[in-house]
């Protein structure tokens, strides 16, 4: 399988599930990932530890390399003159040689000091004495014979803790970069080299990820060279100059190897003589996640040819990097012009489903305004119909008109809404709600229909919508105020029917 024609579908259910665990985690593109997860058996965590720390050497390839032959391979040749300090390459089609260079976590020591109680202290002075003076000659017996520390590893198969080497306290990676740098200020005064304020595995993972020069400084304080390394080499204007031109992409990180995580660096690049400087960077010809040390300078170097190793280095890979930046950029682009088209797509789908949402509300308002509207038409034609009903039903019970015999009457002449005069006489025991009746059924008595079968609506109270006024002066005889036509009116009374509006009383 190509990583130009990579297709997930090719990958079986449980190889899909550790593609998608490894780069959530290292963040590689899958077509970079699928061949280290070839080469690690499709193990996500041997696979995450080689995207780290690199993948070390195959033994195939490496007991291939052992067999006796006539001419040895031009890459030994190579690393023993890189070893012996030349500055000069052989001109080989064969790149120059590369260590892998692992990323060192420093092991967490813990911070808080037990302290003991007053009287546990007491009866303990006496052993404690004996242990500072034993610890005492053991490290005079450590500074006499330098070498004996190096070998007792090599021996017992353990390495001594930086706290029983050095008797410096352990910190914590940041917290060291710190010290460091200021007791390098305090020795050496004020200068301008940017140290990495960090530990080394955060640098190391910078350098990685930014494609950039990684250059390890490791200094000892007991080395007689340290000193003149620094103030004629290291603070020199020539190397200040080329490690701060940001066209070399260089980031700087050193420390005192009496610490515990210099001391673990030193040993992870085999240092074998301080002062001592690599150059590490990113390898894409070896793998897509080795990182590797390309260059090394051992001892005291001048100025001139410590600079010169390093521009020679660094010429030599910045062709490889500035096309895995180019692909990394092109990468990044298509990763944002999916990230704003998925956006766009979102922005747009969220729009539609607002539309939606708002037409349908629109739809169901306008729905309840009809339903609304139409309830109100159908209560005004059932209120109208049982109105007519009630007419109807109260014509029957209207008192019939007093006879020419019956002297006692109140006369009243009422002129309709339409226009027509109705003149009637009405009992002297009339109420007003009887004149009213009359007015308000007038159309079915003038109608002339059958009304003795018309029944009373049920759950219908019926309101006049009009009332009674006489011209002059003006005088409304409602029917609120009760009593009888002719208690009101007289013997006689002229009135006209006005309407009542009911939308403007509403109103």
């Amino acid at each position: 399988m190509s990583n130009q024609n990579f297709d997930p579908a090719q990958l079986n259910e449980s190889q899909q599930l550790a593609l998608g665990t490894y780069t959530s985690v290292t963040n590689q593109e899958p077509s970079a990932a699928v061949p280290l997860l070839q080469r690690s058996e499709w193990n996500v965590q041997i696979a995450i530890a080689k995207f780290f720390d690199g993948e070390a050497p195959d033994p195939v390839a490496e007991a291939r390399a052992s067999l006796p032959s006539s001419t040895p391979p031009p890459q030994s040749i190579t690393r023993e003159i890189l070893l012996n300090g030349s500055t000069s390459f052989p001109r080989s089609p064969v790149s120059p040689p590369r260590e892998p260079a692992p990323r060192i976590v420093p092991q967490p020591e813990s911070q808080k000091t037990y302290r003991p109680p007053l009287l546990l202290s007491i009866l303990f002075t006496p052993f404690n004495i004996l242990y500072r003076l034993f610890t005492g000659s053991l490290s005079l017996f450590w500074y006499l014979f330098p070498f004996f520390p190096r070998l007792l590893p090599a021996i017992s198969g353990r390495s001594v803790p930086a706290r029983s080497r050095t008797g410096r306290r352990p910190l914590n990676p940041r917290d060291t970069a710190a010290r460091f740098a200021r007791e390098f200020e305090e020795e050496y005064g004020t200068h301008e080299l940017p140290f990495y304020e960090g530990g080394y595995a955060e640098a190391y993972d910078l350098a990685k990820r930014e494609l950039r020069f990684l250059m390890v400084v490791l200094l000892s304080p007991e080395h007689d060279d340290t000193s003149v390394f620094v103030r004629e080499s290291l603070l020199s204007q020539e190397v200040l100059d080329y490690i701060k031109d940001p066209q070399n992409k260089i980031i700087l990180w050193a420390g005192n190897v009496q610490d515990s995580e210099a001391y673990q660096v030193s040993n992870a690049l085999n240092c074998s003589k301080f002062p001592f400087a690599a150059l590490i960077v990113h390898t894409p010809q070896d793998s897509s996640t080795s990182m590797s040390t390309i260059a090394r300078v051992i001892g005291l170097q001048p100025a001139s040819a410590f600079v010169a190793k390093l521009r020679t280095a660094i010429a030599q890979h910045s062709a490889a990097l500035d096309r895995v930046r180019t692909t990394r950029n092109e990468q990044q682009a298509t990763r944002n012009l999916r990230e704003e088209q998925n956006s766009a797509y979102e922005r747009s789908l969220a729009q539609d489903r607002e539309r939606a949402r708002q037409r349908r509300e629109a739809e169901a308002a306008q729905a309840r305004a009809e339903q609304e509207i139409k309830a109100k038409a159908d209560a005004k034609v059932q209120e109208a119909q049982k109105a007519e009903q009630w007419k109807r039903w109260r014509a029957q019970s209207i008192l019939p008109e007093p006879g020419p015999d019956v002297k006692d009457v109140t006369r009243v002449s009422i002129r309709l809404t339409s226009g027509e005069r109705v003149i009637r006489k009405f009992a002297e025991n009339a109420e007003m709600e009887e004149l009213y009746a009359f007015v308000d059924c007038y159309d079915a008595f003038k109608a002339g229909e059958d009304l003795s079968a018309a029944m009373e609506p049920t759950g219908y109270k019926h309101n006049y919508n009009f009332c009674l006024v006489s011209p002059m002066p003006r005088v409304v005889y409602d029917m609120e105020s009760g009593g009888t036509v002719a208690g009101r009116l007289g013997r006689s009374g002229n009135l006209i029917v006005e309407p009542i509006n009911d939308e403007e009383d509403e109103a």
